[in-house]
């Protein structure tokens, strides 16, 4: 086994980087492009239906991409790199393109291609830091990959709220359906930016670990096969890599079906809860919704790296499991809050709960799969994130109509219920153990 040396935090931090601008772009998705819907003509039961490009396009590219790139070596490109660097253009022209958007089909089909390209750029980014990262440096890694989220959902809330205050005036208090706010275009123009460059700064600073001879002569082989094969063969390392697939992950999957379904609950109908639960209009509840998205994603950078000494006194599972309590607990009492001060409490828990969420459940995983399947196993995980999406986008707008009274506040109420149920199932989970010389000892659970 290759013994990969130890990055310095500069080394990791600038790794890091290229998730800034992803995260930004997912920032928006998550606060403004639900809005924007609604701004076209969207109503709530629409909603989780109009958002079903994220889980279609996350089942189907972010595992293919992966299984790809582990087979894939350019001793001038890479391995992952060049994938990111086109998944990341991809997304800055719908970013740039999203807030022209002249009626709710094209602002749909925009979403579908900027998910096609963040997806693109996702898989292979979290494989690229197991790839670069010994062992004992993992939690650490993806930890400060949870930083960057936060930080980039961070800018993205608050260039909303900012702009609108700035340039919106009073015009933007009263707008009404079926037109886009000009001061939200400048959000998107800034996510365009980052999106590129903060990949561009990974790619620089960061070089990729070459294959070991035993990794190249398996991507040799697969050059060598004809085309069709080539073609084939993604579909057909998936297949293997899922029968193979370690039971902790298995278990885990039983847990993000509840935390991804809640959590897509959150991202749709968090503005439209405001309006209801204190009377907002549309553009105030898209301004309240961004300043709580904001706090939870700074509660998220400031815990993110602090949750690292946590996860290895307590365990990873210890840690993670409180979270999922702590944003159920959120999510449960923020439609219940009159006071748009005090929603930021919870909204403090929910960030403690992202920290936790876009970290631990990645360096957990990335520590039981095999190196040179890397790739192919975080675009499965990846599947575990979006079959939970797919299921809300077809069965939540019914839910929200017919058994929840097409109510925004039942709504959130309803998804901190599913946060609670994937603390529950979390507790199932066992971590896999490291041995004296950092490497995994592969248990029966682990499946190895």
């Amino acid at each position: 086994m290759l013994k990969k040396p130890n990055l310095s935090f500069w080394q990791i931090f600038n790794m890091n980087v290229g998730f800034l601008g992803i995260q930004f772009s997912f920032g928006l998705q998550q606060t403004a492009v639900n809005p924007i819907f609604s701004f076209l003509g969207a109503h709530h039961e629409d909603l989780p239906l109009l958002n079903l490009a994220g889980p279609v396009t996350g089942l189907i590219i972010q595992p293919i991409i992966g299984a790809i790139s582990d087979k894939t070596w350019s001793p001038r490109w890479g391995r992952r790199k060049p994938f990111f660097l086109i998944g990341a253009l991809i997304g800055s022209l719908c970013l740039f393109a999203f807030p022209f958007s002249p009626a709710l089909w094209f602002a749909v089909g925009l979403l579908w291609i900027l998910d096609v390209g963040n997806n693109m750029a996702m898989e292979p980014y979290r494989a690229f830091v197991g790839d670069k990262l010994p062992n004992k440096q993992l939690s650490f890694g993806y930890q400060m990959q949870s930083l960057f989220v936060g930080a980039g959902i961070v800018l993205a809330n608050a260039s909303i709220f900012l702009f609108q205050d700035w340039f919106g005036g009073e015009e933007s208090v009263t707008e009404t359906v079926k037109v886009i706010p000009q001061w939200l275009y400048y959000s998107f123009f800034i996510g365009a930016i980052l999106s590129i460059s903060t990949i561009l700064w990974s790619v620089l600073k960061t070089p990729e670990i070459p294959p070991s001879d035993k990794e190249l002569i398996a991507i040799k082989k697969h050059n060598a096969l004809s085309l069709s094969n080539r073609i084939k063969n993604p579909f057909i390392e998936i297949v293997k890599a899922i029968k193979d697939m370690p039971k902790f992950m298995w278990k885990l999957s039983a847990v993000y079906l509840f935390q991804w379904y809640a959590l897509f609950v959150y991202w749709q109908f968090i503005s439209p809860m405001f309006e209801e639960s204190m009377g907002f209009d549309k553009s105030q509840a898209l301004s309240q919704a961004a300043k709580m998205n904001t706090t939870y994603n700074l509660s998220t950078i400031v815990f993110a790296l602090a949750l690292v000494p946590l996860a290895l006194k307590f365990g990873g599972k210890k840690v993670y499991v409180l979270s999922l309590f702590l944003t159920g607990a959120a999510m449960l009492s923020i439609p219940y809050i009159q006071d748009p001060i005090l929603v930021i409490l919870p909204m403090i828990l929910f960030g403690i709960g992202w920290a936790a969420m876009m970290g631990i459940p990645y360096s957990m995983v990335s520590k039981i799969v095999p190196q040179e399947r890397r790739g192919v196993y975080m675009g499965i995980l990846n599947m575990m994130i979006v079959i939970p999406m797919g299921i809300q986008t077809v069965t939540f707008g019914p839910i929200v109509k017919n058994l929840l009274n097409n109510s925004a506040i039942s709504a959130i109420v309803f998804g901190g219920v599913f946060f609670v149920i994937a603390g529950i199932l979390a507790l199932r989970l066992k971590e896999p153990k490291t041995g004296n010389d950092g490497n995994m000892v592969f248990s029966k659970e682990a499946g190895h």
